[in-house]
């Protein structure tokens, strides 16, 4: 089924400002994603929506630690959609409540061509989720803007900010929870970040509570591979420019343990090969052939570009949902909704770089 093309919501000010902006233009989506939750947390781990918001509590006293500021514009955020804050923190805290035994999705890959540096990846998740996804531009006071493509009600998910810092995320099915960011907070931190370090420091500083992968982009053509948990991240580094990755766990530095579906090996060989033979050699590349790879059907239905697939339990399927290519150093992003093989319409937002006199 082709998807209706994407709209931006553009919030500015302060962080409560830009919550209210949030919760307010998409209340009824938050709603819904509240809905979603509450279905997923039962067929994923067992519990309703009350449960979770206990289970969420424990995660407050982490941000307070690592990003304080952003608690403000998660009350605004609940406060703008007539909910209650705990509901706002369980929602940017999903992925620590639900991913203990979520099916993984999503395929993610960097490419350094030339003087260019791109990000792009699928967004794969729950098709209940779809029309969910918002499109956020976010000018803070006293930070650079920044693109954010997620679910409504959450702080951050995919995107770029104007310094040219990009971020991707794979999720990682496992058990591992201990201390540090919530993954959606962190992310929200990354693409407040000036540069590529600040960026990382993130996972290595202030760190990430339970595993993930983050690819993380600059504009001056550097590109890193992440896989994030309580303790030191795992590493990828580009590879002839290049950096894959699915949902499953090969760097991590502490072996911590995953339980990745087994499609996430083949797609990532699938990646790495497409990124080998498909483009060109030489010349210019563009988004079109980037969506392309995006595009795969190899291995279907459990492929890069993932479709309905019957085969799998119910509280298990996932599907594309959305997919995105940034080239960061021109500071361009574009998505096309729903699956990409589906549709050329896009949506394209350009940032600029922000003035250093």
């Amino acid at each position: 089924m082709l998807q209706e093309l994407l709209a931006v919501t553009e919030l500015s000010g302060s962080r409560r400002e830009i919550g209210l902006a949030h919760g307010r233009t998409h209340a009824r989506l938050i709603q819904r994603s509240l809905e979603v939750y509450d279905r997923l947390f039962h067929d994923f781990v067992g519990i309703r929506w009350a449960r979770a918001r206990v289970e969420a509590e424990r995660f407050g006293a982490m941000i307070e630690r690592g990003f304080p500021e952003i608690l403000e514009e998660m009350d605004a955020i609940a406060e703008g959609a007539g909910v209650e804050a705990i509901d706002i923190l369980t929602l940017n805290c999903r992925s620590e409540i639900s991913l203990t035994r979520a099916s993984g999705g999503c395929s993610a890959f960097a490419l350094g061509r030339g003087d260019t540096q791109w990000l792009a990846q699928n967004w794969d998740w729950r098709t209940d989720q779809l029309h969910n996804v918002v499109v956020l531009k976010i000018s803070g006071q006293g930070q650079a803007p920044l693109v954010s493509i997620g679910e409504a009600g959450m702080v951050a998910k995919i995107g770029m900010n104007a310094h040219g810092i990009g971020v991707c995320l794979n999720a990682i099915r496992s058990q591992t929870c201990g201390e540090g960011l919530p993954i959606h907070v962190a992310l929200r931190k990354i693409l407040e970040s000036p540069d590529l370090q600040s960026a990382v420091s993130v996972a290595s500083r202030d760190r990430v509570c339970s595993p993930a992968h983050f690819l993380i982009g600059s504009a001056e053509g550097e590109a890193v591979g992440l896989e994030v948990n309580p303790g030191e991240p795992g590493r990828l580094e580009a590879e002839g420019g290049v950096v894959t990755h699915t949902n499953h766990l090969y760097a991590a530095a502490n072996r911590v343990e995953d339980f990745p579906r087994p499609d996430s090996r083949p797609r990532l060989a699938r990646l790495d090969e497409l990124l080998r033979e498909s483009l060109p050699a030489r010349g210019e590349i563009g988004e079109s052939e980037l969506f392309e790879i995006l595009s795969d059907h190899h291995g279907e239905p459990l492929s890069i570009c993932r479709h309905f697939n019957p085969a799998q339990p119910e509280e298990e399927r996932m599907e594309t949902l959305f997919g995105v290519v940034m080239n960061l150093s021109e500071r361009r992003l574009t998505v096309r909704h729903g699956k990409p093989c589906e549709t050329e319409d896009t949506l394209t937002i350009s940032l600029s770089p922000p003035n250093r006199s």
